[in-house]
């Protein structure tokens, strides 16, 4: 079993040391850039827009949940204020009514974050392959052979073309949301 994985590991070597003395020769006809993928989606306007549009869709569930809080909250204090004239059955159920609206205010708020988590992983993913499709088409319309995005540990700035797929992006969304 190792004498396969070290005969897997020169092969790998192998090629590696063919590509990296191949690579110069090629690379000098081809056209390189570099996109930052993750600050791209960060500066795009549909980033925002879709970020508003979440905060606006559970706009009125935050709404619930504050008002459950405040509930809550007036509750305890009432609670608390008239813990020392209440009667031992008044106050157990008391601490009952407040015990069931905390487990309520609970199950709203992990709900809530649940529901939002996924409706931002959705609409990450869908601004992931929108953004990935403006950065083929920027790439293809300008002539690029390469586009290298994560996982790069060094840029020179003149193949960093990141700036320039966001103001095309940029144009493209006022050009689709003037419509």
């Amino acid at each position: 079993m190792t004498s396969v994985k070290q005969q897997v590991v020169k092969a790998v070597l192998g090629v590696a040391l063919v590509c990296a003395f191949a690579l110069p020769a090629a690379a000098q006809d081809m056209k390189i850039g570099v996109v930052s993928l993750p600050a791209l989606i960060e500066r795009a306007p549909q980033t925002k827009a879709a970020m508003d549009a979440l905060q606006e869709e559970f706009a009125p569930r935050q709404r619930e949940f504050q008002a459950k809080q405040k509930e809550y909250e007036d509750q305890a204090s009432k609670a608390q204020k008239d813990l020392a004239v209440m009667g031992e059955t008044e106050r157990r159920n008391m601490e009952k009514e407040l015990r069931d609206l905390n487990r309520e205010l609970t199950r709203l708020q992990t709900e809530f974050q649940e529901d939002l988590n996924l409706r931002q992983n959705e609409e990450y993913g869908l601004l992931q392959r929108a953004m990935l499709k403006e950065v083929q088409e920027y790439a293809q319309a300008q002539g690029y052979d390469l586009i290298v995005g994560d996982g790069v540990l060094y840029v020179n700035a003149a193949v960093n073309i990141t700036d320039d797929v966001l103001r095309v992006v940029e144009a493209n969304y006022q050009a689709t949301s003037a419509r």
